[in-house]
């Protein structure tokens, strides 16, 4: 029995890891129905800066309150990469190419990411990819493509819709690449902090649209804004750092596949938006994949009994002791003969 304190140690933090992990997949999620609400009176710069905004505020308060400092100068690399991709560009592309496209294309060309994920943490941070996590891959991302195309409502694409969602994915799976090595030196709350504003000023330019879009706004529209800015981002980013610390980048990626699932519940609680017969397979499709991408080959964990000095090994003959008592007389027992009889016994 392993009786080492590493051991439940270890344990516990994969399963906060996965907790954390889970908050994010469930946060982000109701960012989709979030995005929709707010969307119809935000246009998608000044949605995408109000939002990290509002998370550059709520993260900078927090960091005030637990006294976190700068972070280290080896992280900012990785902060300012995954600033400007992730929270910056990803955000307005995704919010812009969403306009043009129907939800099956958006699944389709988005839902790439965790896919481009694996591909570039295994050529530039040597993430391993198992079977496992590959098939797991490919089936949510057929679930994924299912859920939208099932949601599509018969709308168009363009070009430029596209062309957006792509480089949206691109710039997600490059950010979130970049943000692995980072918080090796800085904790999940300072990356995701300084990450944070640094999206935000990449926004900037949509400053003046925000300002006239909230005089204009209903207020449902600007608390929606709000609470992505609370929850989706400033809570579900910090959750997912500290996730994606203890785990690779390539298995996170997979995670996210949960997503659209968890859409679909959603839209189906709070929006009476009734899904299909193809809209629940496709979503137990990314369930069961991202099942399949986190689990791990079951090992042969059968305890192995230590050695018994002096005890021969099976199928091994014995070697002559150095001397044999006379026969009938009674000798002192030895360590190993002590332990046999008592085996025996």
């Amino acid at each position: 029995m392993n009786t080492s304190p590493g051991a439940p140690a270890g344990r516990r933090a994969q399963f906060l890891a996965a907790g954390a992990a889970a908050v994010t997949v469930g946060l982000w999620a109701s960012a989709f129905v979030a995005i929709r609400s707010a969307g119809a009176s935000y246009s998608p710069g000044a949605l995408a800066l109000g939002r990290l905004l509002t998370g550059a505020l709520v993260l900078g308060a927090v960091c005030a309150v637990r006294g976190e400092g700068l972070p280290p100068r080896g992280a900012w690399r990785g902060i300012a990469i995954s600033g400007v991709l992730w929270f910056g560009f990803y955000m307005i592309a995704l919010n812009w190419g969403e306009q043009q496209v129907d939800a099956g294309t958006a699944a389709l060309v988005v839902n790439i990411g965790p896919i481009l994920i694996a591909l570039l943490g295994a050529r530039l941070l040597g993430d391993a990819m198992p079977p496992r996590l590959l098939a797991g891959m490919a089936v949510s991302f057929a679930g994924a493509v299912a859920v939208g195309l099932s949601m599509s409502g018969g709308g168009g694409s363009s070009v430029l819709g596209v062309v957006l969602c792509l480089l949206a994915a691109v710039a997600y799976a490059a950010g979130v690449v970049a943000q692995k090595p980072a918080l090796g030196r800085a904790s999940s709350l300072q990356v995701t902090t300084f990450g944070c504003l640094i999206g935000a000023v990449v926004c900037l330019p949509f400053a003046g649209r925000l300002v006239q879009d909230a005089a204009a706004a209903p207020v449902g529209a600007t608390l929606d804004m709000v609470y992505l800015g609370v929850f989706p981002t400033a809570l579900a980013f910090t959750t997912w750092g500290y996730a994606l610390a203890r785990t690779s980048a390539s298995r996170m990626g997979a995670t996210t596949y949960a997503v659209p699932a968890l859409v679909v519940l959603m839209s189906w609680l709070f929006l009476d938006e009734v899904p299909g017969l193809l809209t629940l397979a496709g979503g137990m499709l990314c369930l069961a994949g991202v099942a399949v991408s986190r689990s791990r080959p079951r090992r042969d964990t059968a305890p192995v009994e230590p050695p018994v000095p002096g005890a021969a090994a099976p199928g091994v003959a014995t070697a002559p002791g150095p001397a044999a008592a006379p026969a009938g007389a009674p000798g002192p027992a030895t360590g190993a003969e002590a332990g046999s009889r008592s085996e025996q016994g």
